[in-house]
C-alpha cells in the first residue's frame, strides 16, 4: 500500500491526479487480493483476533514506510520514525500479552 499511496508523488508529480488514482488503485487492488485472504486465514486460522491483526498491520506499515520514505522518496530519518516504533512496540505488547 505504500508504493499505491506515496510513489505517485515522485512518478506521477505531473501527471493529473485522477491519473495518480487510477494506477494507484490499481497497485492497491493488487495488495488487497492478498491482504484479505491473509487477515481471513489470520483470524480464522492462526486466532488473531481483529485488534492483533491491525496491530502487525501498522507495525509491517511502518517498518516498509520507513526505508520507502528514506530510499525512494529521498526523506531524511527523522528521530519521529523511532519513536512511532516504539510506541507501536508498546501496542504491540498490550494487544498480545493476553493472547
Amino acid at each position: 500500500m505504500t508504493l499505491a499511496w506515496y510513489g505517485h508523488l515522485k512518478n506521477l508529480a505531473t501527471s493529473p491526479w485522477y491519473v495518480a488514482a487510477l494506477i494507484s488503485w490499481g497497485i492497491a487492488l493488487a495488495e488487497y487480493l492478498l491482504q484479505v485472504p491473509a487477515n481471513r486465514i489470520g483470524y480464522q486460522q492462526a486466532g488473531f483476533s481483529v485488534a492483533q491483526l491491525k496491530i502487525l498491520q501498522e507495525v509491517i506499515t511502518l517498518t516498509v514506510f520507513v526505508p520507502f520514505a528514506m530510499f525512494y522518496l529521498k526523506e531524511p530519518f527523522k528521530l519521529d520514525y523511532l519513536w512511532a516504533g516504539l510506541c507501536l512496540v508498546a501496542a504491540v505488547y498490550f494487544m498480545f500479552r493476553g493472547a
